[in-house]
C-alpha cells in the first residue's frame, strides 16, 4: 500500500510541477513583453528582465492553487486513461485512500507557498517595484505617473521610490498654512533613514510669500516633524496581496484603530490564511472530477475544465472581495465562501460516485 501511495503521489506531484512551470513561464513571458512598452533611458530590456525575475516568487505563490488543480486533473486523468485507477479501485483501495495519496505531496508545496508568502514575496516584490521606479523616474519631480502620496497635517508628500533598506528617492514636499495656501515646496533626490529621523539630500527648496519667491539649495537637510518610517512605507507601497500575513494583520489593525477603511487588507489577510486549504481543496476537486464527470473524457477536456474551475474560483473570490468592501461585510466570509462551495461540490460529486 505504501508503494501505491508513493506512485499516485509522485504522478500527481510531477504533473503539478510541470503545469505550474508552464503557467508561470507563460505569465512571466507576457509580463516581460508588456514591460517592453515602458522602456526609457535607464530602464531597458535587461532591467525589465531583472524586474520579471524578481517577481517570480510572487507568480509562483499566485499560481499555486490553479497549478495544483490542473496538474492533479492531468496526473489522475493519466492514471484513469491507462485504467490504473480502475485496477486500484478493484484491488479494494478506497477513494479516501486515493485522496490521501494524492494530497500528501501537495502538503509540501503548501509549506513552500506559506514560506514564500510570508518571508520572500514581500521582500522581492518591494525591491522589484522600487528598482523599476528608480530606473524609470529617478531625478524627476512630481511628473511621474507612479509614486506614493502621504499627508501629515498641512504637509503633502509625494515619494517616487521606496527601497526596503530605509532609502527613498524623489521626495516632493508641499507645505500649506491654515488657510490652505502653499507657503513652501521642495524636492529632494534622496532620503536616508538614520534611526529616528530622515536626512534629505540635494534639496531644492522654494519659499513662497505674498510678494515674491525665494529658492535655496541644500546638500543635506533634516526632515523634521514626520512619522514616516521605513516600516510604514514598506506596507504602503505594496498591494495587499503582496504583503506578508503578519504585515497585513498589523496594518489592517492600525487602519481599524484609526477608523479608516481596512476591509481590503483584512480580505487579503484571510485569503492568505486560507490559501493552504484552497490548494488542498483543489486536489479534492480534481479527484472528484476524475471519478465523476471527467472519468472518460480526453486530456484536453480535463485541462479546459481545470482552467474554467480555477478562473471561476478566482473571479468569485475577487467579486466577493469587492462586495465586502462596498457593503461593509465580513472579509472572512468573502474569502471562505468560494473555498467552502468548492469543497461541497467535490463532496457532492464523490457521493454520486
Amino acid at each position: 500500500m505504501r508503494l501505491l501511495d508513493q506512485y499516485v503521489g509522485r504522478t500527481v506531484l510531477i504533473s503539478v510541477l510541470m503545469v505550474s512551470f508552464l503557467l508561470i513561464g507563460l505569465d512571466a513571458s507576457f509580463a516581460f513583453l508588456a514591460e517592453l512598452d515602458d522602456l526609457k533611458s535607464n530602464y531597458q530590456a535587461f532591467e525589465a528582465f531583472m524586474y520579471i525575475l524578481l517577481t517570480l516568487p510572487r507568480r509562483v505563490y499566485e499560481f499555486m492553487p490553479v497549478g495544483t488543480l490542473i496538474g492533479s486533473l492531468i496526473g489522475l486523468g493519466t492514471l484513469a486513461n491507462t485504467s490504473e485507477l480502475t485496477v486500484i479501485r478493484a484491488a479494494g483501495v478506497s477513494i479516501a485512500r486515493i485522496v490521501f495519496a494524492a494530497t500528501r505531496p501537495i502538503i509540501w508545496l503548501v509549506l513552500v507557498g506559506m514560506i514564500l508568502g510570508q518571508f520572500i514575496v514581500p521582500q522581492t516584490e518591494q525591491f522589484a517595484q522600487s528598482e523599476k521606479a528608480r530606473n524609470l523616474y529617478l531625478g524627476e519631480s512630481i511628473g511621474s505617473r507612479d509614486g506614493y502620496w502621504y499627508r501629515e497635517g498641512g504637509q503633502y508628500t509625494h515619494i517616487q521610490v521606496v527601497q526596503p533598506n530605509g532609502v527613498m528617492f524623489g521626495i516632493s514636499r508641499f507645505l500649506f498654512d491654515d488657510d490652505n495656501v502653499l507657503i513652501r515646496s521642495d524636492f529632494s533626490e534622496r532620503a536616508i533613514y538614520q534611526g529616528d529621523h530622515w536626512v534629505l539630500e540635494k534639496v531644492r527648496q522654494t519659499r513662497i510669500s505674498d510678494q515674491s519667491t525665494e529658492s535655496e539649495h541644500f546638500q543635506t537637510m533634516r526632515w523634521e516633524d514626520t512619522t514616516i518610517t521605513p516600516q510604514v512605507m514598506s506596507v504602503v507601497v505594496l498591494k495587499p496581496d503582496y504583503l506578508s500575513i503578519t504585515g497585513l494583520y498589523q496594518y489592517a489593525s492600525y487602519l481599524d484603530s484609526q477608523e479608516l477603511e481596512s476591509s481590503s487588507y483584512f480580505f487579503s489577510f484571510w485569503k492568505k490564511i486560507l490559501q493552504p486549504f484552497t490548494t488542498l481543496v483543489m486536489v479534492f476537486i480534481a479527484i472528484s472530477f476524475v471519478f465523476g464527470p471527467l472519468r472518460s473524457v480526453t486530456m484536453g477536456q480535463r485541462i479546459m475544465a481545470g482552467v474554467i474551475v480555477g478562473l471561476l474560483f478566482h473571479y468569485a473570490q475577487q467579486l466577493l472581495g469587492h462586495i465586502t468592501i462596498i457593503f461593509n461585510l465580513t472579509p472572512f466570509l468573502a474569502a471562505a465562501v468560494p473555498l467552502v462551495a468548492s469543497f461541497l461540490l467535490g463532496v457532492y460529486l464523490l457521493k454520486r460516485v
